[in-house]
């Protein structure tokens, strides 16, 4: 069960991954021992999974972000476990969701341009047997966020 203090560890760490104990504590206000002990306790039970630095694509060039819908006729597990390996062998597909609806998969992915986005497509047909393949490009990111709502957290 979390309490508003490991709310507030949540909501700091979300923030800034880096910030050490000492740091966590004088915000959180409370000494580092308990914080030390609640970090260790959220990250065991994985509320915490694990702790990154967010690149900027663009920096990186990889100036196009695509989303991918991906249609299948074969529902298999041998087929899925396939679909699984194409992808996760492609790193430029950096999110795989399955949907509920028209779609079966909805994949985002990073390329440096329209070209590069077409050798990730051939790359992904040829990996795996898709029925339906469309796209579409972002062209301005309005909101995003790596920070999840804490107030549902039990």
């Amino acid at each position: 069960m979390m309490d508003k203090i490991d709310r507030k560890l949540l909501a700091l760490v979300q923030l800034d991954g880096a910030l050490t104990v000492a740091q966590l504590a004088e915000k959180a206000g409370i000494s580092t021992t308990p914080v030390w002990k609640r970090m260790r306790r959220l990250e065991e039970a994985g509320v915490i999974r694990g702790r990154v630095a967010l690149l900027d694509p663009a920096r990186l060039g990889l100036k196009l972000t695509g989303f991918v819908q991906v249609r299948t006729n074969d529902h298999s597990a041998e087929w899925l476990e396939e679909f699984g390996a194409a992808v996760r062998s492609i790193p430029e597909i950096i999110e795989v969701h399955r949907m509920a609806g028209d779609i079966d998969y909805l994949l985002k992915i990073v390329a440096p341009d329209i070209a590069g986005y077409d050798r990730i497509y051939k790359q992904l047909i040829r990996l795996a047997r898709i029925t339906d393949v469309s796209a579409g490009f972002s062209m301005e990111i309005v909101k995003e966020t790596t920070s999840l709502p804490l107030e549902y957290a039990e």
